[in-house]
């Protein structure tokens, strides 16, 4: 029988726990209740400790750092040791599934442990902080956040319906989970590609992935919206993938210009970790990303911008920054070990750059692809085609350099 690890704060909501495990367990499964509270005397006793919790962290210090009962760095320990203890659980077996329910230093402490858990493993957690910025607690997981609407503290009306529905959903997850495990796929595994894309770039994306997978490759796109860019940079990263299509690398003009989709600095890195090969192109580097109007930064005024929709405003990359974009993914590149094929579609990088477009800019698009060639190390193939990136002739030849690429020996 399917075990679910019910994980919180037992000092402050272990009534609210075990409700919820007292719903997963007439469902037909069975709760395995972990307490990290670490400021009060647990109201609720769990199969697993908060001590057991710290000692699961391999810190010989815990003990001196819990006693100072300092609430940011209890909740930062307790995070890491849950990490720690529910990746073990799930390595053995034990648990099938985990949720949790909490406020700011539960959905912290929860989420951390969730987020070491692999992608397919069912995470739930029910938060008073789901309705907000919830990156910083999803991360590149597929881990489901659900609003808790009142706060968890009690159980009443609302946090009843809420509580059933979280568990649930957390017993379905795991139901079908163990259906995948129990019912052969149909389905031949096939070696995978990543591929990142925009709105702007989508038909390059669309054809060179037709053509990818009548190569016998399973291909899976990621939309360049910084999370997207860490996630494809994530599954990279870990072995799982053959070849990388990096042909939307807009990411980028974010993270240099202060625009709101950059994916962090270490974007571009895990190919050259991976030793994947790889195929990049400056797919949208002509824009940065902000909100609505109103959202864009006073120091840009006079700038050109495009209204994408009434969200999402787009602002044009200036020629001295496309020098700086160009040196830092050619440094970035630099890196590669694996065969690795910069492409350039030379009449637009983006539908709106084209000639006759809002962000149609020739100065800027030469000082990108001047200061890319300038800054490729010798011996790394830099590829110029006169047509737009989303011409199918680019996908093509994005998609058939990449398969010679695939082709060529493994390196040692």
């Amino acid at each position: 029988m399917s075990s679910i690890a019910v994980l919180g704060t037992f000092d402050t909501k272990g009534p609210e726990h075990a409700f919820l495990a007292a719903a997963i367990q007439r469902a037909g499964f069975v709760p395995l209740l972990i307490d990290v509270g670490t400021l009060a005397t647990p109201t609720v006793v769990a199969d697993i400790s908060a001590d057991a919790v710290a000692r699961a962290s391999g810190e010989l210090d815990y003990a001196a750092l819990l006693a100072r009962r300092d609430r940011g760095e209890c909740v930062t320990f307790m995070g890491r040791a849950a990490a720690a203890l529910v990746s073990s659980l799930a390595a053995a077996g034990r648990i099938q599934g985990i949720i949790s329910l909490g406020g700011g230093g539960g959905t912290a402490i929860a989420t951390a442990a969730m987020r070491a858990l692999p992608i397919g493993f069912p995470k739930l957690m029910v938060s008073t902080l789901a309705s907000g910025q919830t990156a910083p607690y999803v991360g590149t997981t597929d881990l489901t956040m659900m609003p808790a609407i009142v706060d968890v503290s009690g159980i009443n009306r609302v946090s009843r319906v809420i509580f059933e529905n979280a568990a649930g959903a957390i017993c379905g997850m795991v139901a079908a989970a163990e259906a995948r495990r129990t019912t052969p796929s149909p389905v031949t595994e096939k070696p995978l590609i990543v591929a990142s894309m925009f709105g702007n770039t989508t038909a390059c994306v669309t054809e060179a992935k037709k053509i990818l997978e009548a190569a016998g490759y399973e291909v899976l796109v990621f939309a360049a919206t910084g999370n997207g860019g860490r996630a494809m940079e994530s599954l990279i990263a870990s072995g799982l993938v053959a070849g990388v299509l990096d042909v939307t690398t807009t990411e980028w003009a974010d993270e240099l210009v202060g625009g709101v989709l950059g994916a962090g600095p270490e974007r571009l890195d895990a190919s050259a970790r991976a030793r994947v090969p790889a195929i990049i192109a400056p797919g949208c580097l002509d824009m940065v990303n902000f909100g609505e109007r109103a959202s864009v930064p006073a120091k840009f005024a006079g700038r050109t911008f495009y209204q994408h929709n009434p969200q999402v405003t787009l602002m044009r990359t200036t020629p001295t920054e496309c020098i700086e974009l160009g040196r830092i993914i050619a440094e970035k590149i630099n890196r590669y070990t694996a065969p690795v094929t910069v492409v350039i579609p030379r009449l637009a990088i983006s539908i709106i750059s084209a000639a006759g477009q809002p962000f149609h800019d020739a100065a800027a698009d030469d000082a990108l692809f001047l200061s890319l060639r300038t800054h490729l190390r010798a011996g790394i193939a830099c590829v110029e085609y006169d047509v737009a990136i989303n011409d199918p002739a680019f996908a093509r030849a994005c998609a058939e350099i990449l398969l010679a690429h695939l082709a060529a020996p493994s390196l040692p």
